[in-house]
């Protein structure tokens, strides 16, 4: 029986396959309202996306190189920048 492997989306930037690779990991989410990316705060799903990003690199990426996941965990915020403050 032939078997295919499920296509990954074609991804045009580093940044993006980062994003991408977070989101899959469930380690950053969506504003349903903005869609700003939020970080989720989970340090197993950061793990998570560090492995996954190591095991299966873009092409013309080494797997050692994965401090854009990194990079864009750290230029990602808690909270929507359009959402107002909540007050408890």
């Amino acid at each position: 029986m032939l078997m295919t492997r499920e296509r990954r989306p074609a991804i045009r930037t580093l940044r993006g396959w980062a994003i991408h690779v977070l989101q899959e990991a469930s380690a950053i989410c969506e504003c349903e309202e903005h869609g700003w990316a939020r970080d989720r705060a989970d340090p197993y799903a950061r793990k998570r996306a560090v492995e996954l990003a190591r095991e299966d690199p873009p092409n013309g990426v080494s797997a050692d190189q994965v401090a854009e996941i990194n990079d864009v965990l750290n230029s990602t915020g808690d909270s929507c920048p359009e959402c107002p403050p909540q007050t408890d």
